[in-house]
């Protein structure tokens, strides 16, 4: 579980968040959603420890991510772009390099590892080097590395950006499944379909503020439209309801 409460951050005269607020449960799929500039990717990389927050405070599992970053990130797996890849690496060594990182044994590493090759169906690239890896493949890596401790809390960042119908379909059944299993998955993205499908709750931001946050039928009765694309619009100010 996750718990934001009046984020701030702010680069040189850009307030990027500004008292952002909401909660992400465990067993749900909660969608940052929002235009160009609205604060998700600041927000995320907050949650995840890489940015320090002006103000606020972000509890994660209990945890105060601020007073104890690297503590809490033992709890969050976070896939922030899948380019950082080392080209001379297999995917499995990718995995093995992340797990080491997160002081895992090399047996822990190794089981984790077969795992992840079966939920990902990565057994024909498990074993080759990254560079010139289709951007599905590369993200079926970048996820691998994010998931091998088997972390409570996901955080992704656009996680099907760039990819083809399969690679899209593979990876939204994956949130599905970590949701299933009971994890607290947060993810922002800018494919209504996509978050309308996978959400159980979406939060709207705009302009670094949290506009409104509900489940998609929720939003709908409150923006009094009838698809969430026209909702969305609407809840961000970009627009009125038709």
């Amino acid at each position: 579980m996750i718990e934001v409460l009046e984020l701030k951050k702010k680069f040189g005269a850009v307030q990027a968040v500004d008292g952002a607020s909401f909660q992400a449960e465990d067993g749900q799929v909660t969608g940052l959603l929002g235009p160009n500039g609205a604060g998700k990717t600041t927000t995320l990389r907050m949650l995840y420890g890489l940015i320090h927050p002006d103000a606020g405070s972000i509890r994660l599992d209990g945890l105060d991510v601020l007073a104890d970053p690297l503590g809490a990130q033992k709890h969050i797996g976070a896939l922030t772009d899948a380019r950082g890849l080392y080209v001379r690496l297999t995917t499995r060594e990718h995995i093995r390099y992340y797990g080491e990182l997160r002081q895992m044994t090399l047996k822990a590493i190794s089981k984790e590892t077969d795992r992840l090759t079966e939920l990902l169906d990565m057994g024909a690239i498990l074993d080759r080097r990254t560079q010139g890896f289709s951007q599905g493949e590369r993200m079926k890596v970048a996820l691998a590395c994010a998931l091998v401790h088997s972390p409570r809390n996901l955080l992704l960042d656009e996680p099907t950006n760039g990819l083809d119908v399969m690679s899209t379909r593979a990876v939204r059944g994956l949130i599905t499944h970590l949701k299933d299993a009971g994890h607290c998955v947060i993810f922002s993205s800018h494919i209504m379909q996509e978050v309308s499908a996978l959400c159980d709750r979406i939060v709207v931001m705009a302009k670094g503020r949290v506009v409104a946050t509900g489940s998609g039928e929720e939003l709908l009765e409150r923006s009094h439209c009838d698809n969430l694309e026209d909702a969305f619009l609407v809840l961000a100010g970009e627009e009125e309801c038709p």
